[in-house]
């Protein structure tokens, strides 16, 4: 689920809030930057939780029209599509799912299900809702696909939603593209012949990954200093004072990766540092940190002081 450049993102916000706090306790910060990492999966985990709350609000809604005392025939005899959605029903059903949410007391929709009741409302008055409603039987394929497609056009960019979230969690705004993307991956992937058994996507793709996050961050941080003196004189037109702490921070976690991480090629690194200046910080940032990143790894190539293995690493 996390990607290499989120867990660089992560690190990036950290080591940034660190030199505004003065902070110089590494493993308080270290602390922090996991837990926060690990916070997104309850993001992932609360979005799935919400697709099987606006389900049950269906069935609710459903079964209380019933019980009028002058029901229609249709609210007597109604269309019970959506509530039987096997895609739905899967996810309602998902041992690890339930488990997860019990052990980290997760119980947001039940503590504001007015925000179910807002995403339930948008999703019956669309043309995708009513397009699906048309027949009372599906394939599951049918079912997979409406699934994927009121959470991509309706409750992934819902602002009221997105409010919401902002308000538990000030972090996860920037986290939620990746869980979102992570959720619509998951749903393609399932199939009607998984069970209650289904497993979920882990946060980490592996232990590397979260070696990674550790090692990025504690390297930096303890060279930080040393990274400083080598942005020195590859800025003419700059004196330290004037550049901005979040590029002093996206270039000392490149020089770190040049020399401290033998198996990421120079390019790679160079790449994905200015994908993050792009996004994070100011329009001309990206050119500004290139400039200083190419200098410093042709320099430290001239002078061995690339370390690289494999082939194609420079």
């Amino acid at each position: 689920m996390l990607t290499r450049r989120h867990i660089r993102v992560k690190v990036m916000q950290s080591l940034y809030s660190m030199k505004q706090t003065q902070s110089g306790n590494l493993d308080k910060e270290e602390k922090f930057l996991l837990f926060s990492i690990d916070q997104m999966y309850d993001l992932f985990l609360i979005n799935l939780q919400l697709l099987v709350e606006i389900r049950k609000y269906e069935a609710d809604f459903l079964s209380k029209s019933q019980k009028k005392y002058l029901a229609t025939t249709e609210e007597k005899n109604p269309n019970t599509k959506f509530v039987n959605n096997e895609l739905l029903m899967l996810l309602e059903k998902n041992e690890q799912l339930d488990t997860e949410l019990e052990n980290k007391k997760i119980n947001c929709w039940q503590l504001d299900d007015e925000y179910v009741a807002i995403l339930w409302k948008e999703i019956k008055e669309s043309d995708l809702y009513k397009d699906y409603m048309h027949t009372k039987q599906s394939t599951f394929k049918e079912d997979k696909d409406f699934v994927i497609d009121i959470f991509k056009e309706i409750v992934a960019p819902n602002d009221k939603l997105y409010e919401y979230i902002e308000d538990k969690k000030l972090t996860w705004i920037d986290d939620l593209p990746l869980v979102n993307t992570s959720i619509i991956k998951m749903l393609r992937k399932i199939k009607p012949s998984y069970d209650e058994s289904m497993v979920l996507p882990k946060l980490y793709k592996d232990i590397e990954d979260k070696k990674y996050a550790r090692d990025i961050f504690r390297k930096t941080a303890l060279n930080g200093e040393e990274y400083a003196k080598e942005i020195d004189g590859k800025t003419p037109n700059w004196d330290q004072d004037r550049i901005a702490e979040l590029d002093k921070a996206i270039i000392k976690m490149a020089i770190c990766e040049f020399v401290k991480f033998p198996s990421i090629p120079v390019k790679v690194t160079i790449n994905e540092y200015l994908e993050i200046a792009k996004e994070y910080s100011t329009p001309k940032s990206s050119i500004f940190i290139n400039g200083i990143l190419d200098k410093i790894s042709k320099e430290y190539q001239e002078n061995g002081k690339l370390n690289k293995v494999g082939r194609g690493l420079m």
